[in-house]
């Protein structure tokens, strides 16, 4: 795979982490399954993305783990202080701990699987 599609992939299965994330947290509270719904539950941590993605730790190595750290830590604070902001309260520790657990399954989760495949491939490539 060229080097150079490999931010644009990266940036696209962070924003698909995102927006599954925000579709299974609506499905669990029995919310409308409509788009602007999830778009408006995403948006705050799509922001969120969107503030790490300008960080120059993630546009050079965007599937390192500095990167995915960084992702990961960004997207959780800053989404959950826009929707603290949009909501006015800041939402329960259980609401916190939860995110942070399920984005961290979803944004440091795909760069695991890449990270063993990518060892797997380099294996192979050996033997």
């Amino acid at each position: 795979m060229s080097p150079r599609r490999i931010p644009a992939l990266a940036i696209v299965a962070d924003v698909v982490a995102v927006v599954v994330f925000a579709a299974i947290g609506r499905m669990s509270h029995a919310e409308p399954d409509d788009l602007l719904g999830l778009l408006g539950t995403a948006a705050p941590f799509l922001v969120g993305l969107g503030a790490m993605w300008a960080t120059r730790a993630v546009r050079t190595q965007p599937v390192g783990a500095r990167a995915a750290l960084t992702v990961w830590a960004g997207t959780v604070g800053i989404g959950l202080l826009i929707r603290a902001g949009f909501a006015g309260a800041v939402p329960p520790g259980s609401f916190v701990v939860v995110t942070a657990i399920a984005l961290a399954v979803l944004l440091l989760g795909w760069r695991a699987l890449s990270a063993v495949v990518s060892l797997r491939a380099r294996q192979r490539a050996l033997h």
